[in-house]
């Protein structure tokens, strides 16, 4: 989705990833909130580049913007989560990783969460309770986590938006700026 208007302007979106992110799930989500107005920042726990990946080749790298320990959720209106099974699997076993995104829930801010992301809200203990989408062998762990599981493109519930892989990008980036001007305009 290209946004004209920059309707994001004074919004901050923190996307948490580690080496082996699905490249299309952390690029195309940072595009849309950037052409939109918003400033993104890529926080990892370590400085320098993070290797990305289109399902199993070697994709782009992206530089991180902050680590961790420099930054407070507080700081951010909303928290993405690309997924990529390398990426996903490692970043969930972080505890600043799952605090960062149950003080973003907590604060009750987008938690936006695509593929395999899931499963760093599902080892933060915030899944209970909520509607998600998520790529299809994910389900069992939602469900098992207290999630209700649902095969669709895109799903708001609450604060959460949540979706499948990568050709549901678009629809995803249209909920979650949507979801953000919003905000904006209640707040």
């Amino acid at each position: 989705m290209t946004t004209k208007t920059k309707t994001l302007g004074g919004c901050k979106v923190a996307m948490l990833a580690v080496d082996g992110f699905e490249e299309a799930e952390l690029m195309e989500p940072k595009r849309a909130l950037s052409e939109a107005g918003a400033l993104v920042h890529v926080i990892s726990k370590k400085h320098g580049q993070i290797q990305g990946f289109r399902h199993v080749e070697r994709g782009g790298t992206v530089t991180v913007d902050a680590t961790f320990d420099e930054v407070r959720p507080e700081q951010y209106d909303a928290v993405v989560l690309p997924g990529g099974v390398v990426n996903s699997d490692a970043i969930r076993t972080l505890p600043e990783a799952q605090a960062f995104v149950r003080a973003i829930d907590d604060a009750h801010k987008p938690v936006a969460v695509i593929c395999h992301g899931g499963w760093l809200p599902i080892s933060a203990g915030l899944v209970k309770g909520h509607t998600m989408t998520s790529w299809p062998s994910l389900q069992d762990d939602l469900r098992n986590a207290g999630a209700t599981w649902v095969d669709e493109q895109v799903v708001e519930d609450g604060n959460f938006i949540t979706s499948r892989k990568p050709d549901d990008i678009p629809a995803f980036n249209q909920k979650l700026i949507a979801q953000l001007e919003h905000r904006g305009r209640a707040a």
